[in-house]
């Protein structure tokens, strides 16, 4: 006990007096020395005494799907420096491939009794995957707030970024380069924002009267490596400009094209989506689709905050539009292709090794 007043005191900066005060419901002690020091219990793996267990910590999980794709530290960023404007404590949770799960994590936060939960890309994001931690949180009212993709059935508030804008936006700037021959690196087919991608383009593609072929659409899993192997099969079908779900997947992009020794841009341009860090340090600069992840970090704090104070929140979308950033991967397609690039659509041509 002496010891866990110690640390306690420790980490709030006040005397263990106050902070035994505190524990035993004395007076004498301000709300926020008090909310400060059951935050520090919880921070620290401490049981709550038995009078205070009834009480939410002032802790909020941010949960994530991992930390390698650029774009994810940044939403931490954003989205718990929002928290603690507002007097609380992100706990991060970072899903592992064989390891901790997104309902794990879960399940060990509601025995911390936090606040909150916000969800950034996570497995609500894939219309396939089990959702029954979802309706737990729903179940008990613990405010929740999604980041990047509804489903339906979970009346939860979202923040998101308007897929289809991104694709038009990324799209219209290839086509008005001159590039007819456009394919799609896209994410799994239960991905949502894919799956909304996806639509965006062909809509776009029929209305410019050019309907987007089933060989100029292939999906991947969200990494640099599975982007490669994917876009190897655009430019088997001869695709001149690629329009990705994500900066790791158009990096693959560019590596693959290397590789059959085509030239970025000139014989094949390449558009990313998110604007994460390091894409104007990459050789060419990436031309990618920023997400306005301030705006929409903030956006999603200011709606948990709003539900954590009781205040009733419509279930539904906050769409943010994003911006088309035009850097050096994207240029006009070759009137002539080059030997690599013919090589690269000759049936039975095999790819330069390198």
């Amino acid at each position: 006990m002496t010891r866990r007043l110690a640390q306690v005191a420790k980490k709030v900066g006040v005397s263990e007096a106050t902070v035994s005060r505190v524990l035993n419901g004395k007076p004498g002690v301000s709300e926020a020395t008090r909310q400060s020091v059951l935050t520090a219990l919880d921070v620290l793996g401490y049981e709550r005494p038995t009078q205070l267990r009834g009480e939410r910590a002032r802790l909020v999980g941010l949960v994530l799907p991992e930390l390698q794709n650029p774009i994810f530290p940044a939403f931490a960023e954003v989205i718990g420096g929002a928290l603690a404007q507002q007097g609380l404590t992100p706990v991060l949770c970072t899903q592992t491939k064989g390891g901790v799960s997104e309902a794990d994590y879960v399940d060990l936060l509601l025995q911390q009794q936090v606040s909150g939960v916000v969800f950034a890309g996570g497995l609500f994001a894939q219309a396939d995957a089990p959702h029954d931690h979802y309706h737990q949180l729903h179940e008990r009212n613990i405010p929740v707030v999604l980041v990047n993709a509804s489903i339906e059935g979970l009346d939860f508030p979202c923040v998101a970024c308007d897929d289809a804008v991104a694709v038009e936006q990324a799209w219209r700037h290839l086509a008005s380069l001159g590039h007819e021959r456009i394919g799609m690196l896209l994410g799994p087919a239960d991905h949502v924002p894919s799956r909304r991608k996806l639509q965006a383009a062909r809509a776009v593609a029929e209305a410019a009267g050019t309907p987007l072929p089933g060989a100029h659409v292939v999906r991947s899993t969200f990494s640099l490596q599975g982007g490669q192997a994917a876009a190897n099969r655009l430019l088997e079908a001869g695709v001149t400009g690629i329009v990705s779900a994500s900066d790791p997947l158009a990096l693959g992009a560019i590596r693959a094209a290397r590789r059959r020794g085509l030239a970025v841009p000139d014989d094949v341009s390449v558009v990313g989506f998110d604007d994460s860090a390091f894409m104007t340090c990459t050789e060419p600069p990436l031309s990618t689709v920023r997400q306005p992840i301030e705006a929409m970090g903030r956006a999603a704090v200011e709606l948990l905050c709003a539900q954590i104070q009781g205040v009733h929140s419509q279930p539904g979308e906050l769409l943010f539009e994003p911006e088309l950033v035009v850097r050096g991967s994207t240029a006009p397609p070759r009137r002539e292709p080059s030997p690599a690039a013919a090589s690269a659509v000759a049936p039975g041509t095999p790819a330069p090794r390198t």
